[in-house]
């Protein structure tokens, strides 16, 4: 039977298209969805079995700096070879990653296969994303929440208790295991039904000594802050060197863009205030709640002395909440002038969970605290469309990849500047890295008073992102029928 022909390059394409391609991709979201949730609830257990407490962020910060790195990559080589092309060789990479990760023997084969599916993982949400914005115009986006929404809320509740009962049950490396026969699947829909998805491809060139110059720039600013503290003094030489090689390379990055025919980050792109409000609100947001994501099983059971199992509700009491949000902040943009008070209110809201974890994380109930941080993720859900929906409004679609990809990236690099962050804070606060055991830790007051100041620099970052909003000038959305002036 012979492949259906693509369609044309359409803002009208028909809804029952769009549909079929945007269901066919659900199974692709779901692996990119799965990713950190399932890993986060087991890297307790994962540090114990492999011994290896200290370089147990790196497990984390590994697959997030890969990921970094290739998501504006896969941007421009899909708007140059085509979204299905691109999609097909990362679902391929993330399952080469996933089987490496499965056969890991210790903690540094692990390391380097989380990395090897970072370099997948990075081109996975990124590429579904850019689909969507082919298929629908920004006052459509809302006609496909209930797709996309239902594969977080699959992910969200499936994702951390598979994971906890899978750690807690199991060997760890089942987690890995299982992505390999959803790797298949994913490759085989999404092969059939991107066939027909719209083209809209242009020329591009790659500047890989963009990319490579800032791999070279997070590495050692990576290093500093997962081993600041602990393996060297804040003060000492070793740190502060690697504070000035991440600084001097950050330099040459930021000159790279500037002089490059066709820089690794398109400055023309980032010239655009929406794309601006848009990129430095997911690096603040997104890249907090993925930290969280990582920190917060760990919070379960050293502060809150939940089981394995137990702590993975914080991440469903974080993801849900964000989640339901995430499907009505999606709706009420598109029905607003001022559209930027329905993340700007999403967050103040999320303050006002934050405030008493970081006021008395060891004195709150088990039943308070993950009410608390279902109130935290509540407030953050406007806020993923938000970003999506003002980027992708102000780019032509033959941009839409770069655009999208460079959204992408500032939230990847935003993940993995806030888990090291974040993983620096609680290190330095609790004598994990001393080889204490879990059950120790629970006993310990320092190790749950850690996370006070992890909660506190959430707070910041939100800070930060309710700033960025405030600024910007909002334009209509394309196509966008407003029914209400408020």
């Amino acid at each position: 039977m012979r492949d259906p022909s693509p369609l044309p390059p359409s803002a009208d394409l028909r809804h029952a298209d769009a549909r079929r391609i945007v269901v066919g991709i659900m199974l692709t979201m779901l692996l990119a969805a799965l990713d950190q949730v399932m890993v986060a609830t087991a890297l307790p257990t994962i540090a114990e079995s492999l011994g290896d407490f200290e370089n147990l962020s790196w497990v984390v910060t590994a697959n997030l700096l890969c990921a970094t790195a290739s998501t504006p990559l896969y941007g421009k080589l899909s708007d140059i070879h085509g979204r299905r092309t691109m999609l097909l060789i990362a679902i391929g990479v993330y399952a080469a990653g996933s089987l490496a990760c499965a056969l890991a023997p210790s903690m540094l084969p692990l390391i380097f296969g989380r990395a090897l599916q970072g370099l997948g993982g990075g081109g996975l949400m990124p590429l579904v994303q850019t689909i969507i914005g082919d298929v629908a115009a920004p006052r459509e986006r809302p006609r496909y929440q209930g797709y996309t929404s239902s594969v977080f809320i699959i992910s969200m509740f499936a994702g951390p208790l598979l994971g906890g009962f899978i750690a807690q049950h199991f060997h760890w490396s089942w987690i890995f295991w299982l992505n390999l026969p959803l790797c298949a699947l994913a490759y085989v829909f999404s092969h059939n039904v991107l066939l027909r998805l719209p083209r809209h491809e242009r020329p591009h060139q790659l500047d890989l000594l963009g990319a490579v110059l800032m791999i070279g720039a997070a590495i050692p600013l990576m290093l500093a802050l997962t081993w600041g503290g602990r393996r060297y003094a804040w003060g000492s030489p070793e740190t502060a060197a690697m504070f000035a090689l991440s600084a001097a390379l950050w330099a040459l990055f930021a000159w790279r863009m500037m002089t490059a025919r066709e820089p690794f980050i398109p400055i023309a792109v980032l010239r655009d205030g929406a794309v601006r409000v848009g990129t430095i609100t997911g690096f603040c947001v997104v890249g907090m709640v993925i930290a969280l994501t990582i920190v917060l099983p760990l919070y379960g059971q050293v502060a809150l002395e939940l089981s394995v199992s137990a702590s993975a509700w914080t991440i469903v009491a974080l993801q849900g909440g964000a989640t339901v949000a995430s499907i009505f902040g999606g709706r009420m943009l598109v029905r607003f002038v001022h559209y930027k008070r329905v993340p700007l209110a999403g967050l103040l809201v999320s303050i006002a969970g934050l405030i008493p974890l970081a006021l008395a994380p060891n004195g709150l109930s088990a039943v308070a605290a993950l009410a608390l941080i279902a109130l935290v993720g509540f407030g953050l859900g406007p806020t993923f469309p938000f970003t999506v929906v003002v980027v992708q409004n102000s780019v032509a679609l033959h941009e839409l990849g770069v655009a999208t990809g460079a959204l992408n990236f500032f939230r990847a690099l935003g993940a993995t500047f806030i888990v090291a962050m974040f993983g620096a804070i609680v290190l330095a606060g609790a004598p994990m890295a001393r080889g204490m055991t879990i059950d120790v830790l629970s006993g310990a007051s320092e190790g749950g008073a850690a996370f006070r100041f992890v909660f506190a620099a959430a707070i910041l970052c939100l800070a930060a992102a309710i700033a960025s909003i405030l600024a910007l000038e909002e334009r209509p959305l394309r196509g966008t029928n407003v029914t209400s002036a408020a």
